[in-house]
C-alpha cells in the first residue's frame, strides 16, 4: 500500500481528477494549501505600484491511498494532467510514501482491503 500527495495548481485540478478516474481511481481527499517552492510568490500591484511580495501561493494537495497496482498509474495521471504546456516553475510535486496500515472504520477491514471501494 502507498499514500500518494500530490500538490498541484488549483486550476489543474479538474483535469488531474477526470485523469485519475480515467484509471479507475475515485478516492482522494482534497485540500486547499498554501505554499512556495522555486516559483518564489510573487509581486503584487495596486494602481501600478508594487505594495508586496505575496510568497505563499494557493495550491491544491491530494492525498491518495492505493494498492500497489494502481500507484503507477495513479502517478502518470497526475504528471501527465497537471502538467502545464509549455512547462513551468509551479506546476507541483507528487510523493509517494509507504503506508503502513489502514482501517476501514465502518467494516474493521484492515490493509489493502480497507483501501479499496
Amino acid at each position: 500500500m502507498k499514500m500518494i500527495v500530490a500538490i498541484i495548481r488549483p486550476d489543474k485540478f479538474e483535469a488531474v481528477q477526470a485523469a485519475l478516474v480515467a484509471k479507475d481511481i475515485y478516492l482522494m481527499t482534497v485540500s486547499d494549501v498554501r505554499g512556495c517552492g522555486t516559483q518564489k510568490g510573487f509581486a503584487e500591484q495596486f494602481r501600478g505600484s508594487k505594495i508586496g511580495l505575496i510568497r505563499l501561493l494557493p495550491k491544491v494537495k491530494l492525498e491518495i491511498a492505493v494498492n500497489e497496482e494502481f500507484v503507477q498509474p495513479a502517478v502518470e495521471a497526475i504528471m501527465a494532467a497537471a502538467k502545464s504546456e509549455p512547462s513551468h516553475l509551479g506546476d507541483g510535486k507528487v510523493f509517494v510514501l509507504n503506508l503502513e496500515e489502514c482501517y476501514r472504520v465502518r467494516t474493521g477491514e484492515t490493509g489493502g482491503a480497507a483501501i479499496g471501494p
